[in-house]
């Protein structure tokens, strides 16, 4: 791009293409040239560095306006200089990190839609029903921290303009005591953030009730149109960029983007073939209970379409020297009979970013903070851990009350591997003379769940309590939706010197691990995936190898052994744990990154619209003899209503 001055031609087509709502933004059709920008900009410079830094904008809004400027740079006259010097440097000097700097602060994006379908998508009732969770607090949090960057942009942009975002999820009539059965939900703490659900249609009407994430691939494209035109009203045109999230998300959000025209971004949250080894080879045996086929197609459809993507570590990317990446595994791979991809995704492709997220800082913050913390809360609390009557929210009691706990809070699956824990520590008798174990993981009564793998360890945990006979040393409590009641009881374990536990087979990114060293819990996790980055090993927590369970509970023995000899050692993993957070683990560094990333991707996207057109015929061609098939193929889910 920077080879010559007639490659910057682009830059000045795609400034003097800004337009919000009609109104023309940045340049106006005075300025025909690159010559002519660098004059105006010469001359504009000179003019602003005379008048004091917070001069307005409207007492020289005319001025600019005659001379081919229009609003857009900036609220005063030290921001709009700010920017003047960015483009001239781009003009004069490029280099990319400028270019960066300048494309993030230019208006582009008023409007963002974040596309979620599956599971039941909510701000209460949810966390605790499958396939929620995790995503849910992700996206929730997101939101927030979005649209105080953007109001704060558009603000320093000079622009009174009232951002939208929309989270697009599904409808779903039977909705079991939740909200996921209205049209628009307003999500608190926000003004301008909204979840807008559209219902799964087919031949046969709506889908009532709730479907596994494995199930929805024969709904989505229909999904799709349904949703184009709910957009469209709700923002009363298009928006500016799309995120899509999970598979079938970021299948729904390219369908979107290349219908609109739009920047869209795509995060995994979880690729599923790493979760489940050989899942590509062994497809067919898979396939009547997951349907991969389905899925790893989607995968590779969407992330070839998505303009960029966004992971929370380089491990989902690039792997270690010990693991593959989520994205490296669909580099290469056979679904043997079906079909054979041999270049699926480029790893070292720049459409890649790390941008890790954060714990809502409202919710989670350390123990230490005692006038902000909700002690109203303790009681029951208390008897969440202590109270030794046993009903449907809790199993097992804890004898010894002066003991530190260990801690862990999950989903109740396999990859998570709560039951793991739970036997490493029933055999570990050094482990158990030092702590009491509390989990808090799905159901403990396995007629209330729907999942079939919450049901198998459902069973397991209740033959783990009653082979290694450990009432009295450990407590399992039912999932649990309060989010602020959450942050309590991490601060709350906290308060008993305690630790914070994920076991996880894998995990992508580790959320809980984030939301515990925020609260100023020690925290041990996994070595495989996002926690092996998120902690530095010794010094802002500890790795654990969930598949050598014996050697993870002799390290977690020796730490509190070592905290009984020694209180500060305690505190210093607390606060080195707490010192990682500050430095990468915020929603603000979050919000300010993509915000700028949808700047920079916006940008090329417009430049190179021909070299990706035929990558985008490919995918057409893919999606119509592939995937549309596969899930044509595929059996609907049952709705009893019908």
């Amino acid at each position: 791009m920077f080879r010559n001055k007639d490659c910057l031609e682009p830059l000045l087509d795609f400034l003097r293409g800004h337009r919000h709502k009609g109104h023309l933004m940045m340049l106006n059709d005075r300025i025909q040239s690159l010559g002519r920008l660098q004059s105006v900009l010469t001359k504009a410079e000179e003019y602003l560095s005379k008048l004091p830094a917070d001069t307005p904008y409207s007492q020289f809004a005319y001025k600019f306006q005659e001379w081919g400027l229009e609003k857009g740079w900036g609220d005063a006259a030290g921001t709009v200089l700010e920017m003047i010097h960015l483009l001239l440097d781009v003009l004069q000097a490029p280099d990319p990190s400028t270019l960066e700097t300048f494309l993030g602060r230019i208006p582009m994006i008023f409007n963002v839609v974040v596309v979620s379908p599956h599971g039941y998508f909510g701000q209460a009732n949810v966390l605790g029903l499958p396939d929620t969770g995790g995503q849910i607090v992700y996206i929730l949090d997101q939101v927030r921290a979005l649209e105080n960057e953007m109001v704060l942009r558009l603000k320093k942009q000079g622009l009174d303009v009232a951002p939208k975002i929309l989270i697009v999820t599904r409808l779903i009539p039977d909705a079991k005591g939740t909200s996921c059965n209205q049209r628009l939900e307003r999500i608190s703490g926000t003004d301008h953030t909204y979840i807008l659900r559209v219902p799964f249609r087919n031949d046969n009407g709506i889908l009532k009730k709730w479907i596994s994430r494995f199930d929805v691939w024969p709904y989505l494209e229909k999904f799709a149109e349904d949703v184009a035109s709910e957009i469209a009203a709700e923002l009363q045109g298009t928006p500016d960029f799309i995120i899509g999230n999970y598979s079938d998300g970021n299948l729904v959000a390219s369908l979107l983007s290349y219908k609109m025209g739009i920047t869209q971004c795509n995060i995994a949250h979880a690729l599923e073939k790493t979760k489940y080894p050989d899942s590509d080879i062994y497809w067919t045996k898979y396939d009547e209970k997951y349907h991969f086929s389905c899925q790893f197609t989607a995968d590779i459809i969407s992330m070839n379409n998505a303009d960029f993507i966004i992971t929370s570590t380089y491990q989902e990317i690039a792997g270690s020297k010990n693991t593959v990446g989520q994205y490296e595994s669909h580099t290469g791979f056979t679904l043997p009979g079906l079909y054979r991809v041999v270049h699926g995704i480029d790893v070292f492709d720049p459409k890649f970013n790390i941008v890790s997220p954060g714990a809502d800082m409202s919710i989670y913050f350390p123990y230490t903070e005692r006038a902000k913390r909700l002690t109203s809360l303790h009681g029951s609390i208390e008897n969440l851990i202590y109270d030794p009557e046993q009903n449907d929210e809790h199993v097992g009691h804890l004898d010894d009350r002066s003991k530190p706990i260990l801690f862990s809070m999950a989903r109740l699956d396999q990859v998570k591997n709560i039951t793991g824990l739970v036997e490493a520590y029933a055999k570990c008798t050094r482990l158990r003379e030092l702590v009491n174990l509390v989990v808090v993981a799905g159901h403990n009564d396995d007629k209330k769940s729907l999942d079939r793998e919450e049901i198998a360890e459902i069973e397991k945990m209740h033959e783990l309590i009653n082979t290694y006979k450990l009432f009295g040393q450990f407590r399992w409590i039912s999932a649990q939706t309060n989010r602020a009641r959450n942050g309590e009881l991490y601060r709350y374990i906290a308060d008993t010197r305690g630790a914070f536990v994920q076991p996880a087979f894998y995990e992508a990114f580790g959320l809980t691990v984030v939301e515990a060293m925020t609260c100023g819990l020690p925290t041990f996790a996994t070595v495989h995936g996002g926690p092996a980055e998120i902690i530095e090993h010794g010094i802002s927590g500890f790795h654990i190898d969930p598949y050598h369970p014996d050697q993870a509970a002799n390290l977690i023995a020796d730490f509190f052994e070592q905290c009984k000899q020694d209180p500060n050692h305690w505190v210093k993993v607390s606060d080195g744990g707490l010192h990682r957070i500050y430095e990468k683990y915020t929603w603000k560094i979050y919000s300010e990154r993509l915000m700028t990333l949808a700047g920079v991707y916006g940008f090329w996207k417009y430049v190179s619209k021909l070299e990706r057109r035929e990558t985008r015929r490919y995918l057409e061609m893919f999606y119509i003899l592939k995937f549309r098939e596969l899930a044509k193929n595929m059996p609907l889910a049952v709705d009893e209503a019908h």
